[in-house]
């Protein structure tokens, strides 16, 4: 992971994602890029008859404000020890992150930010979802939600950066759910080839596989947990549930590796 994309602003989090972005590209030798986005279809209306209207002085104090934060990122982080660049767009968030990870290797974002599902779905890159905590590298435990499918491959494939040194990996499999694909064993062989040392823990189901993983991740004290994203459907998982949908709103949840 010597690239990595992250979510920029001035909200509150923002000092999370752009620490644990650090904290990665530390691990791994890596590169950060801050993305900084000024939307300006924001600044757009319509009127009944066809016209459009630009609120050109909010437009352009929104652009100042962020050519300042962006100034203040290259100053805060000009005599760090890690690599940077702070890139710029004007398109709406999801559009501009998407457009930023074409070259990415991993993209840090906030459960907050609306979008985190989509772009696991439409971005370049595996997403690393946070909570309210950073992410410390080497991590201590970390937890696969393993159903044999495609997307959890993938998912632990992306994660395997993420998951060297890692004190204690756990692969998570609920036998009620038949994988559908390849066996938990093969998740273990492959993260063996990596040096990661794994445990499979098989979980009988007790109410949802969502809440069935939740509460192992969290007996376990996973810090992260690594998935595949939307296995169903994205308008199944928004009519009846799911269980990429239930950890990105699980406040409380650990950090997530999400890939599609």
């Amino acid at each position: 992971m010597r690239s990595i994309l992250v979510q920029t602003g001035r909200d509150p989090l923002n000092a999370i994602r752009l620490d644990t972005a650090m904290n990665v590209a530390r691990a791994r030798g890596g590169h950060v890029t801050l993305l900084i986005d000024t939307p300006v279809d924001r600044y757009i209306t319509a009127d009944p008859y066809g016209g459009t209207f630009i609120a050109r002085e909010a437009l352009d104090a929104a652009v100042a404000d962020d050519d300042a934060l962006a100034e203040l990122f290259e100053g805060r982080l000009a005599n760090d020890d890690v690599p940077f660049d702070v890139i710029k767009f004007e398109t709406n968030p999801l559009e501009a992150m998407i457009s930023g990870s074409r070259l990415s290797d991993l993209i840090v974002v906030s459960r907050t930010c609306g979008y985190a599902g989509d772009l696991a779905v439409e971005g370049n890159a595996p997403v690393l979802v946070l909570g309210n905590v950073p992410l410390a590298m080497p991590l201590a435990s970390a937890c696969i939600a393993w159903d044999g499918g495609t997307e959890a491959a993938l998912a632990l494939r992306s994660a395997v950066p993420l998951l060297a040194d890692c004190a204690r990996v756990a692969v998570l499999t609920v036998s009620d759910e038949a994988a559908s694909g390849f066996p938990p064993t093969d998740a273990l062989r492959y993260l063996a080839r990596h040096g990661i040392k794994a445990e499979l823990t098989v979980l009988t189901k007790t109410d949802s596989v969502e809440e069935t993983l939740a509460a192992e991740a969290r007996q376990q004290g996973a810090q992260l947990l690594v998935m595949g994203a939307y296995s169903h459907s994205r308008v199944r998982e928004f009519l009846f549930g799911g269980v990429t949908r239930y950890f990105i709103e699980d406040a409380d949840g650990p950090a997530l590796l999400l890939a599609h």
